[in-house]
């Protein structure tokens, strides 16, 4: 590789790197807890809630709706999903069917008896806190949209870091670390070794980190493309009111009957971004660790109770479901969360050893544009 090559590739690797550091540092300090969000939630929950009727029939999704809109007068049902290991049903609600996450009200229900059920402990908040934090700052689509292009800063520092590492790779050994050296050389040496550990781990993070960041518009892109033809009948029909809907435990059986090799997951109701402005969306998944979170939505009209079809998630969308249990390791139980936390922490020491030659080398100019690794590789060994 040339000299003017190394200088572009250097260029281009402090720049993207300082552009992003902050935000990444800020993603990776969120995302650790985030990693056991589930573990957190079982631990301030131990297993007390009782059902009130165990062995009596369970009210139907109808009744249960009913409850919850009495529940929350004037409002709109959004969602509506079900605990796997105890029979609650979630509702969400909200003033109107395109109402905003901080506008939604969950609340869930006993579907022995109709009762709420007392809601779970989350640590006053902190993990919600830190989930909005982790995932918008706090600013919607355009704070998604922002983190998203940080990601593809952290993509592009990525590739430029391992081609600038190159050179220092044919000088020195795989994981050399020259504790006699300055202190410089030092903190660069830690800076290679940890990047190119978790060379792949950061490359999967980051990019299924791009793709999360993407979702409302992956879904307004499904909403327009594969579900073009469902909608194309209703040009002058608005949302149909709670009242006006037709049977919701005709909607769930009629999806279930159309994929019986598959488990139901959530309803979306009209209106919302999962859905189309007529139908019910009823959504299944698979039931191997890996189609577990492959869904596949059935449509019925929300009027007059026609199945109009079922459909096929596209790539884009499988994609989308794919990204968001990877990006936090939540594919392979305890042991997985537990490496994917390691690895975070190593990206931490990435980031911050990165700050602290950048900063080194503003107090102490070198030949401009020249890399860290690549001065350090020009240097004779000691």
């Amino acid at each position: 590789m040339t000299s003017r090559s190394l200088k572009a590739w250097s260029v281009v690797h402090t720049w993207t790197s300082l552009v992003c550091t902050l935000f990444l540092l800020m993603l990776c300090v969120t995302g650790l807890p985030l990693i056991f969000h589930d573990e957190f939630e079982d631990a301030l929950n131990p297993d007390a809630w009782q059902a009130a009727n165990p062995d009596g029939p369970m009210l139907s999704l109808d009744a249960i709706l009913g409850v919850a809109l009495d529940n929350r007068p004037g409002e709109v049902p959004l969602f509506m999903s079900f605990d796997t290991d105890r029979p609650v049903v979630n509702v969400t609600t909200g003033p109107t069917p395109d109402a905003p996450g901080p506008q939604m009200h969950f609340a869930s229900f006993d579907r022995t008896s109709g009762e709420l059920v007392p809601p779970r402990a989350d640590a006053g908040g902190v993990m919600d806190f830190l989930l909005q934090l982790h995932t918008d700052m706090f600013l919607g689509l355009p704070g998604m949209l922002f983190l998203g292009a940080m990601g593809v800063m952290f993509l592009a520092a990525i590739v430029s870091g391992v081609v600038l590492y190159l050179p220092f790779m044919r000088k020195q050994a795989f994981g050399t670390l020259r504790v006699n050296r300055t202190r410089r050389i030092k903190w660069l040496d830690y800076h290679n070794l940890l990047g190119i550990v978790t060379l792949a781990w950061v490359i999967v993070v980051g990019a299924t980190g791009v793709i999360n960041t993407l979702a409302t518009p992956i879904f307004d892109l499904w909403k327009a493309e594969a579900l073009a033809d469902l909608t194309a009948p209703y040009p002058h029909r608005n949302v149909p009111l709670p009242a006006a809907m037709s049977s919701l435990d005709q909607a769930v059986a009629q999806a279930v009957d159309a994929a019986p090799d598959m488990t139901l997951q959530f309803v979306a109701f009209p209106g919302g971004d999962f859905s189309t402005d007529f139908h019910y969306a009823v959504f299944l998944h698979g039931d191997t660790a890996l189609t577990e979170h492959l869904i596949t939505p059935a449509l019925i009209d929300a009027e007059t109770g026609a199945f109009a079809g079922m459909r096929e998630m596209p790539w884009y969308t499988q994609a989308l479901s794919l990204s968001k249990p990877l990006h936090f390791g939540d594919y392979g139980g305890l042991a997985l969360k537990l490496l994917w936390a390691i690895l975070d922490l190593a990206a931490i020491g990435v980031l911050a050893t990165g700050l602290y030659l950048w900063a080194a080398r503003v107090r102490r100019p070198k030949p401009r544009h020249l890399s860290e690794t690549t001065l350090a590789a020009q240097e004779p060994a000691q």
